[in-house]
């Protein structure tokens, strides 16, 4: 099935491009409190009221070269997010980086995307699963992805937690007009974020992004700020506005995230913005070289 540059594969509307074959065994098993077990046996208790209520928080992780890329920087998040919604557990950073390679090992992981999931029930429960990672065509740097806009804001937007139905309905529209992504718009007008993604906004030369206080905190997103800084990119915490996407007031616009590096927006709700990405592609560049280095 073939995919216009930035338009979403039908589906999962969060898995919207899944690229590359699942290895034999990858997805094969997972970890649930540092048990292997099956992955088809790894469920979650569904009268928990903490599951029902989703009392939980994740992490989305790469694995390159049988290696975590940035592990201790997704450790620590998941860490404060569990800390910013009262999520108490007795997990530590030593037994879930061991329990990672566990699974690494088990099923002669290369390459995947990564998932630790803990819910805060009664007995905590974490859960690591992996799946094939994804992967975004070279022309969707080159030229550009699709997004639109939607009114909605996450709850606790600092934490990455399992309160997801606004990211849902916004991507299950993007998906709907056939766009990559949706921006989430607060009541100000304000765009914040992506529904699984940071957002960036170049004008007149300068950065623009909200400040951590109003979105998460994304580990790329801070590979991305420091490459900034590193190419003489000034920083503005102004926060983007709905109307001077539409209206043209930015040069260059793109979302983050660990699977997509820096990815350069095209067009917003049918409006094109631009067709050149120089400086995104730098810090993509900068990032994805970053990345490369870990592994060493």
């Amino acid at each position: 099935m073939s995919v216009l540059p930035g338009e979403a594969s039908p589906g999962n509307y969060f898995d919207i491009l899944i690229e590359g074959e699942y290895m034999d065994n990858l997805g094969t098993h997972a970890v649930v409190n540092g048990k292997l077990i099956l992955a088809s046996e790894a469920v979650l208790p569904v009268q928990d009221k903490a599951v029902q209520s989703g009392f939980g928080v994740y992490e989305s992780l790469k694995i390159v070269q049988s290696k975590v890329v940035y592990l201790e920087d997704h450790l620590h998040r998941l860490n404060q997010s569990a800390q910013g919604i009262g999520l108490s557990h007795p997990f530590t950073n030593d037994q879930i980086s061991e329990w990672i390679y566990l699974l690494i090992d088990t099923d002669l992981i290369v390459e995947a995307t990564m998932r630790i999931l803990l819910m805060g029930t009664e007995l905590p429960i974490l859960m690591i699963t992996a799946q094939a990672m994804l992967k975004y065509p070279d022309t969707w740097y080159e030229q550009g992805i699709s997004v639109i806009t939607y009114k909605g804001e996450r709850i606790l937007p600092k934490y990455k937690t399992c309160s997801l139905l606004v990211n849902y309905l916004a991507l299950h529209q993007a998906n709907a007009n056939k766009a990559f992504e949706a921006l989430l718009v607060d009541r100000q007008d304000r765009v914040l974020e992506g529904t699984r993604s940071n957002f960036f906004a170049f004008k007149d030369g300068v950065l623009h992004t909200p400040d951590d206080s109003l979105v998460l905190g994304g580990v790329t997103r801070d590979k991305i700020l420091k490459a900034a800084e590193l190419l003489n990119i000034p920083i503005s915490w102004e926060i983007p506005s709905l109307i001077d996407v539409h209206e043209l007031r930015y040069d260059e616009l793109f979302i983050s995230s660990t699977s997509m590096g820096a990815l350069p927006i095209a067009s917003v709700d049918g409006i094109t913005v631009n067709q050149t990405f120089s400086r995104t592609l730098a810090i993509h560049r900068l990032i994805r070289k970053w990345e490369t280095q870990t592994l060493h």
